[in-house]
């Protein structure tokens, strides 16, 4: 009796890092036109580079930020900030023909000879969700499981995102604390009357440097990482969801109607960052 063929494995395409342009060129825009209004109005570069005022709001914002952070969030939070720079949150139509497939080969071989593939699958979500579905775990099961590990996700990522509002909170007030302590640097100099003023314009520029921080980047990069959160969140739903769908035992063709609903919702405007993320269990209860 000839030997039934083994399936092929599914090719699994590994999440591909990508340059974020929208943030590189934000900075060198945002950058470029303060320094160049700088310029237009006389200015100089070197009028805006002091080391003092540097060491003064940038150390006095980073002490600050770890009294009010814990220390293994504020890992976390350095850890992330390659972020801001680089998105390698998958995609989700990628992310849909994966998912579809994986359901072909389960239609056609059954669930279980997705074992393997699962173990190779390079993101931990899809790899946990395809490794209970493979082990038989219940759905309902399932859903809870990988609802609360979307929920705690969501968590340990809006706690990363707060450790740089903070700092766009904390820079500008540092920066009024340098500028204060340069004043009472030129007040002890005030038979130089010529001095004065040139010692002044210095003592601002801890001002300019707390402000300019907060603005132009702890305070967007806080929003750039809920950003990538809620688009991180809505990729691991589809994946959920497609998951579902393969031990439902849908037709392959009618997963892919399903989860292009979350591909169009991805495009669309984010709405604002929440201000507390609420659990998954929350929203239910309140929806009861």
């Amino acid at each position: 009796m000839a030997e039934m063929p083994k399936p092929k494995p599914v090719e699994v395409r590994p999440v591909v890092s990508r340059p974020d342009f929208a943030t590189i060129g934000g900075l060198a825009i945002a950058l470029g036109g303060v320094l160049g209004g700088l310029l237009l109005e006389g200015g100089r570069i070197k009028d805006v580079a002091q080391v003092t005022a540097a060491c003064i709001v940038f150390g006095g914002t980073f002490g600050a930020v770890m009294v009010t952070t814990p220390f293994p969030v504020l890992v976390r939070a350095v850890r992330k900030l390659n972020h801001v720079f680089v998105e390698r949150v998958p995609q989700p139509h990628e992310a849909i023909e994966e998912i579809i497939s994986f359901a072909a080969k389960a239609r056609k071989h059954g669930i279980v000879s997705l074992e393997q593939d699962a173990e190779n699958v390079p993101d931990h979500f899809l790899r946990k969700a395809l490794g209970l579905a493979v082990d038989g775990t219940d759905l309902d099961v399932l859903r809870r499981m990988m609802d609360l590990e979307i929920t705690m996700d969501e968590l340990r990522a809006e706690a990363e995102a707060r450790v740089y509002e903070s700092a766009g909170g904390y820079a500008p007030t540092i920066g009024i604390i340098g500028a204060v302590l340069g004043l009472i640097q030129v007040m002890k100099h005030l038979e130089n009357i010529d001095e004065v003023g040139r010692g002044i314009a210095v003592a601002f520029v801890a001002t300019v440097y707390g402000v300019g921080s907060a603005n132009l980047f702890f305070l967007p990069a806080a929003n750039k990482l809920r950003a990538r959160l809620r688009r991180g969140t809505q990729v691991k739903e589809l994946m959920l969801e497609g998951v579902v769908a393969i031990v439902e035992g849908l037709n392959p063709k009618l997963i892919r109607t399903k989860l292009e609903a979350y591909a169009r919702d991805s495009q669309s405007a984010a709405p604002p960052a929440p201000k507390r993320v609420t659990s998954r269990r929350d929203k239910d209860s309140h929806a009861a």
